[in-house]
C-alpha cells in the first residue's frame, strides 16, 4: 500500500473508496487525518465527543472481518449529531446534566455501521435542538467553517461544520425547523432531510416527535443518496417510522418559484438578494418548464410552528426536566422551552391549528404534485456577535424559509448555488412532496450536474439533464477572458467555480497568447481552480472542434470526487511548458 501524502480538504464518499479499492489508503490513514484536523480545529467547537483512537478502534477492527464491496460505506467516517444515541459516548444534548449512556445504537446509527461506516465521535449542537444559530451550547458556539466570526447555523451546527472542515465524508443532523438545511446553507453542503418518518428516529433525543427528522450533511447529492439507502427503511420498534420508497431518481413535470420576491435580512440582505437572482436564473436555464406561484400558504404554514401549540410538543417531552433543572439550561433555551407551558396552549387550540394546518397540507398536495417547488434556504446571516444582541429574531428569521416543511409533510434537499459574498455560500431548498423524493434526486442532480445514482465510479449521469452537460474550463474560456464569447454562443451558461482534485499539473503553454494545459498525474499534482458551465450537448461537438491540439476535452476530477467533462491537455506539451500549479489556477497569475 503506497501511503497518500495529502488528503483533499474535503473528503467524499467517491474519492474515499477509490483509495480503499485500489489499495492507496486504509481507513486508520484516513482516521488519523481527521482526529489530526480535529485537534487543529479544537477552538471552532466542533465536537463534544472528538474522534478519538480509542472509541473507534472497534469500528477499524471490524472492517476486517467486512467485504468492501458489498459494503457500500466501508470505511467511510461520519459524524453523529450529540442527541443521536451511539452506544458507548453519552448522549447530551448540549446540556451536561441531561447526559446518559445508550445502551443501543440509534437505528440510524446501527444502519449506517452495518454498511461499514465508521462514527467517529458526537457533534456540537444548539442544545435541545433548539436553534437555528448554531452559538446556544454549553460548550460552545460552533464557528461557521469558513469564516469563523460568523454563525454556523444550527441546530446540527457540529454536523455541518464537521463536515465542512474535512472532518468527516458524512455527518447525521436532525431536523424539525430547519436543522438539516440551514446549516447547509451556511457551509456550503448538501443538506437531505427525507420524509418524516423515511429514517427511523429511535434512539434520537426528540424535539418535537411527530416532526423530527434525522438528515444528512455531504458535500454532493450522490454521498447523501449513498447515505439514505442505508438509512432508510421502515422500524417496527420505532413508532414514527413509516414505508416510505425512494424510486429511480425523475425530472418533475414543473420547478415552481415564489411569486412574490423573497425578503432577505441581516448585513448581507443585498448580496443574498444578488445570489437569489443568479439562482433563479440557474434554475430556469435547466431546461424544465418554470411557473410562478404565491407561496403564501407556506408562509402561514411556518408561523405555526412556535406561534402555535406544536410549541407545547417540546415542554411534553423536556417540560419534567426543565423545572427541575433550570439552572442547566441555556437562558434562551429554557424562555423557548417554557413557553410551551403558557395557558394559551390549550387541547381547543391544538386541535383549531391542526385543522388549519390540514387545509395547507391539501393546498400544498394539489400545489406540489409532480412538481419541486424552489426557495432560498435561508435570507441572509450575522456574525455571532450581531445574533448575541438579537438571540431570538434572528433565529426566527433563520426559519423563515424553513419552518413549514415538516408540518406539511414534505421531504428537503437544501444545495449549494455559488455565494453571496466572499466565504458566504448561499444556498437553495429543493421541496416536494412526501412520496416525491425521486423528483429531488432528479432535479437536484441535475441542478448540481451529478448522477442521482450515487455509483462508485462517480459518473454523471448526464442523461438526467434534458440535454445539457456540465464543462469544466479553466483558461481563456472562463468569465472574464477573451474566448468566454465561445462558450456564450455555444448556448453555455456559468454555473459555479470548482476546484480539481489534487493530482492535477497546470501548465502555462507557449502558444500565442500563452494559454494553461491542465495534466493528471499519477503521483503528486495540485488541486486547481476552475469553472463549471453548463452546455448543450448539441453544442457540443461544434465546440470541440475549436479547441486547437494540444487541448482537447476529456474527464476531469474535481474536489469533491465527481468526474465531468472538461478541458485536458496532451501529455508531450509539458516539455518546455512552465508549471503553475502553484498559483492555484489561470486566474491567479500575476499576468497572464
Amino acid at each position: 500500500m503506497t501511503a497518500i501524502t495529502e488528503f483533499p480538504a474535503k473528503l467524499t464518499a467517491g474519492w474515499l473508496r477509490g483509495q480503499y479499492l485500489s489499495g492507496v489508503l486504509d481507513p486508520e490513514e484516513v482516521v488519523r487525518e481527521i482526529i489530526r484536523r480535529a485537534a487543529r480545529d479544537k477552538e471552532m467547537n466542533i465536537w463534544i465527543e472528538p474522534p478519538a483512537e480509542a472509541h473507534i478502534r472497534p469500528f477499524l477492527e471490524r472492517l476486517r472481518e467486512l467485504d468492501p464491496q458489498s459494503h457500500p460505506l466501508w470505511g467511510i467516517p461520519f459524524a453523529v449529531k450529540d442527541n443521536i444515541d451511539v452506544k458507548g459516548l453519552p448522549t447530551t444534548a448540549a446540556c451536561p446534566e441531561y447526559a446518559y449512556q445508550p445502551d443501543h445504537d440509534a437505528s440510524v446509527v446501527a444502519r449506517l455501521v452495518a454498511a461499514g461506516a465508521i462514527p467517529l465521535g458526537k457533534s456540537n449542537l444548539d442544545q435541545f435542538a433548539t436553534g437555528l444559530v448554531g452559538v446556544r451550547s454549553p460548550y460552545g458556539e460552533t464557528h461557521n467553517a469558513l469564516r469563523p466570526e460568523y454563525i454556523s447555523g444550527g441546530s446540527s451546527a457540529g454536523s455541518a461544520v464537521a463536515v465542512a472542515r474535512g472532518q468527516a465524508v458524512f455527518s447525521l443532523g436532525t431536523d424539525t425547523a430547519g436543522s438539516g438545511r440551514v446549516p447547509a446553507s451556511l457551509n456550503g453542503l448538501v443538506g437531505y432531510k427525507p420524509s418524516l418518518g423515511a429514517w427511523p428516529v429511535r434512539g434520537v433525543v426528540p424535539a418535537c416527535a411527530s416532526l423530527d427528522c434525522v438528515t444528512v450533511f455531504a458535500h454532493n447529492l450522490e454521498d447523501a443518496l449513498a447515505v439514505d439507502r442505508a438509512a432508510r427503511g421502515f422500524d417496527e420498534a420505532d413508532p414514527w417510522s413509516r414505508s416510505v420508497k425512494l424510486g429511480p431518481a425523475a425530472l418533475p413535470a414543473k420547478l415552481l418559484l415564489p411569486e412574490a420576491p423573497p425578503e432577505f435580512y441581516g448585513p448581507h440582505a443585498e448580496e443574498y438578494r444578488e445570489a437569489w437572482g443568479r439562482a433563479e436564473a440557474a434554475v430556469q436555464a435547466l431546461g424544465l418548464p418554470v411557473e410562478r406561484v404565491d407561496c403564501t400558504l407556506f408562509s402561514e404554514a411556518a408561523a405555526i410552528l412556535y406561534e402555535g401549540p406544536w410549541v407545547a410538543e417540546r415542554w411534553a417531552g423536556l417540560g419534567e426536566f426543565v423545572e427541575n433543572h433550570r439552572e442547566a439550561v441555556l437562558p434562551v433555551t429554557e424562555s423557548i422551552l417554557s413557553s410551551g407551558a403558557a395557558g394559551r396552549h390549550t387541547a381547543a387550540s391544538l386541535f383549531r391549528a391542526m385543522h388549519r394546518l390540514q387545509r395547507y397540507k391539501r393546498e400544498a398536495e394539489l400545489l406540489l404534485k409532480d412538481a419541486v417547488l424552489v426557495l432560498p434556504t435561508c435570507g441572509g446571516t450575522w456574525t455571532r456577535e450581531q445574533v448575541a444582541g438579537n438571540p431570538v429574531g434572528a433565529n426566527s428569521d433563520m426559519g423563515r424559509y424553513t419552518n413549514h416543511c415538516n408540518l406539511l409533510d414534505l421531504s428537503a434537499v437544501a444545495v449549494p448555488a455559488g455565494d453571496a459574498a466572499e466565504g458566504l455560500p448561499f444556498g437553495i431548498t429543493m421541496f416536494a412532496l412526501a412520496d416525491s423524493e425521486h423528483l429531488l434526486a432528479g432535479a437536484g442532480a441535475l441542478l448540481l450536474g451529478e448522477s442521482p445514482r450515487g455509483s462508485a465510479e462517480g459518473e454523471p449521469d448526464e442523461s438526467v439533464s434534458p440535454g445539457m452537460i456540465t464543462l469544466a474550463v479553466c483558461g481563456l474560456h472562463m468569465r472574464g477572458f477573451p474566448l468566454e464569447k465561445q462558450m456564450l454562443e455555444h448556448g453555455a451558461r456559468f454555473w459555479q467555480e470548482a476546484r480539481t482534485a489534487p493530482c492535477y499539473e497546470l501548465v502555462k503553454l507557449q502558444t500565442v497568447p500563452p494559454k494553461p494545459g491542465l495534466l493528471r498525474q499519477s503521483a503528486g499534482g495540485g488541486s486547481v481552480g476552475l469553472e463549471l458551465w453548463r452546455m448543450p450537448a448539441a453544442s457540443l461537438g461544434a465546440f470541440a472542434s475549436l479547441i486547437p491540439a494540444p487541448l482537447g476535452l476529456g474527464r476531469v476530477v474535481l474536489e469533491d470526487g465527481r468526474e465531468v467533462t472538461g478541458f485536458i491537455c496532451e501529455g508531450y506539451a509539458a516539455a518546455g511548458a512552465e508549471n503553475i500549479t502553484a498559483h492555484g489556477g489561470w486566474r491567479y497569475l500575476p499576468v497572464n
